[in-house]
This record gives C-alpha cells, structure tokens and sequence, in this order.
C-alpha cells in the first residue's frame, strides 16, 4: 500500500474512531477484499474466511479508540484479522474433538474452468490445488501467517513481522519453515498429517 494510501487510512481511522461510521465503511470496502482473500487461504474454508473477516471488523469498530495512528491501519487490521481466523480454527479444532472430524467436502474452491484445456486437466488442477489449500490449512499458525502474508499477500518480512509481532529475520526462518514443511508433505501425498 502506498504511503498515501496509509495516511488515507489512518485518517479515516480516526474519523471512524470519533464515531463516523461512513469513515469506517470506507476503511471496510478498501479492506475486505484483501483480508478475506488472505484469509480464505489462511482458512481453506469461503464460509470461515468470511466469518472471520466480518468479525474482524466488528473487532476493530470496537477497538478503534486503541488503534495507534503511528501504525498502518492495514497492518493493524490484518492482526486483527488473522487473530480471528485463529480463534475460529480454535474453536473448530475443540468442536471435533467433541464431535469427531469433519467433512472438507462442504468447502468451494471457486475456479473458472478454461474451455481450451481437457476436463481432465481441469479436474487434476483443481484437485492439486485444493490439496495445496489444504496443506496450506493445516500448517502450524506461527508458520501459515508468515507464510501467506509474504508468499501470497504481497508483505515484506518486515512488514510481516511488524503485523505478527516478530522481528524479520523470525519470519524469514518461519517462511523457509513452511515451505519446507508443505514440500514434504505434497510429497507424501498426505496434506492431512501437516501440523
């Protein structure tokens, strides 16, 4: 994001936060679209993305008079936002221990299907990547962040460090980590056993 973009955001940040609730809608249409793409791929799941990202922003509606103006709004709003989709994994992880697993199943892996290749080429795509979405899943949390908000969000390691936490050097570790970890287990052809 550019800096006048973020100085745009921190403004309305703090409109937002005296109650103008235009200002926030402003914040959520330039948001939402990246948070929930980053979070569809954190989640492997459409339906908990966009629960997550929803919930994201009712979060931040209500944490508004905490929010630093030093600091990217973005930044901010994507801590909130994968600090959601965490619970929420939580919460799931607690609900088949409880009930047993899940069907994956339900999930949608939305495509458009190019009528110049085969079905069957299609088909196998299709499934490669949902096992790719899978394993991506069910990474460990302090390796999938780093992992999507460099690879597929576009942040620096600084910059991912700065919205986790961590320093960049933390990240880079965590992002070879991953990689690491989601080559062997494509491998193996079991994006189940990640994590």
């Amino acid at each position: 994001m550019t800096s006048e973009a973020e100085a745009s955001d921190r403004g309305l940040a703090v409109q937002a936060a005296t109650g103008d609730d235009r200002a926030f809608g402003r914040l959520v249409g330039r948001h939402k679209d990246r948070l929930y793409r980053l979070l569809r791929r954190y989640t492997a799941d459409s339906d908990e993305a966009y629960e997550a990202v929803h919930e994201a922003f009712i979060a931040a509606w209500g944490a508004l008079h905490r929010y630093d103006s030093e600091r990217p709004f973005g930044a901010w709003l994507t801590t909130i936002a994968i600090n959601k989709a965490r619970d929420r994994g939580r919460r799931a992880a607690v609900r088949r221990m409880i009930f047993g697993p899940f069907s994956a199943e339900g999930s949608d892996v939305a495509r458009a299907a190019d009528p110049a290749k085969p079905a069957d080429d299609v088909v196998i795509e299709d499934q490669e990547a949902r096992r790719l979405e899978m394993a991506i899943a069910r990474l460990p949390a302090p390796l999938k962040a780093p992992l999507l908000l460099t690879a597929f969000d576009g942040c620096s390691q600084l910059e991912a460090g700065e919205i986790l936490g961590v320093s960049a050097k933390t990240i880079e570790t965590r992002v070879y980590r991953a990689r690491k970890l989601l080559a062997a287990q494509l491998r193996a052809g079991d994006p189940c056993s990640v994590g």
